[in-house]
């Protein structure tokens, strides 16, 4: 399997990357455009991709990251890093919305962005490892941990991959408060994301989970401090 794909529209960026990956042992390809990007996609099974949101032109799809991700997390729970020089809030908050994992801005450090790559794929051999055969239930949500599959009312509700991390850890912790400095270090390990990164996956958990994501039942705000997860109405 391949370990990572970066889709990008400068050929030049897509090719130092690949090559600096490349001196740590982490296979990489690049492809530079909406189309070949999404059949890279689909066809490699990469386990991150590194997504730009401007890409060319040329094909029946809008060119944007922001829709090539919508499309591959119709199917997919692939880490997807976004990679884009466009640095305002509302740009990482809609790469985020769209199923996005993290955000970097160009120009960047390859040394971060290896520490980042490194640590998505160092996260998902660990998790591979650690599988626990075990089904969790709250109210009419069922956990399947060792394949990853969610179900709410029998049906297949979509997670992402830290989506699908963060409620696990609120749950093996539930009744005690989480502050937000734990979450980001148990969930994100360390790599370096913002409060604002924590608060779009908790609000996209209440919104996917939840009967009232404005008044949630099971995964409460502790004002000024964190969260805790309420096992109520479990089953």
């Amino acid at each position: 399997m391949l370990d990572c794909l970066i889709i990008d529209d400068e050929p030049s960026i897509g090719k130092t990357v690949c090559e600096y990956f490349a001196l740590f042992n982490i296979s990489c390809e690049h492809a530079t455009d909406f189309k070949t990007g999404l059949k890279a996609a689909e066809e490699k099974q990469p386990s991150l991709i590194l997504l730009d949101i401007n890409l060319d032109s040329g094909t029946e799809y809008k060119q944007s990251g922001f829709e090539l991700c919508k499309i591959l997390r119709e199917t997919s729970n692939v880490p997807i890093i976004f990679i884009s020089i466009r640095d305002t809030d509302d740009d990482i908050l809609a790469a985020l919305g769209v199923g996005g994992d993290d955000y970097v801005t160009k120009p960047f450090s390859m040394a971060v962005l290896l520490a980042k790559v490194k640590a998505v794929l160092k996260r998902s051999e660990t998790s591979g490892k650690e599988q626990k055969q075990a089904v969790l239930c709250f109210g009419d949500v069922e956990i399947e941990r060792d394949s990853g599959r969610v179900f709410r009312n029998g049906k297949p509700v979509k997670l992402k991959p830290m989506e699908f991390k963060m409620l696990l850890y609120l749950i093996d912790n539930h009744g005690r408060r989480i502050t937000k400095d734990e979450l980001l270090e148990k969930v994100w390990g360390g790599t370096f994301v913002g409060e604002g990164t924590l608060s779009v996956h908790i609000r996209h958990l209440r919104e996917k989970l939840e009967d009232d994501p404005q008044n949630p039942v099971f995964i409460k705000t502790m004002w000024g401090s964190g969260y805790m997860f309420e096992m109520q109405a479990e089953k």
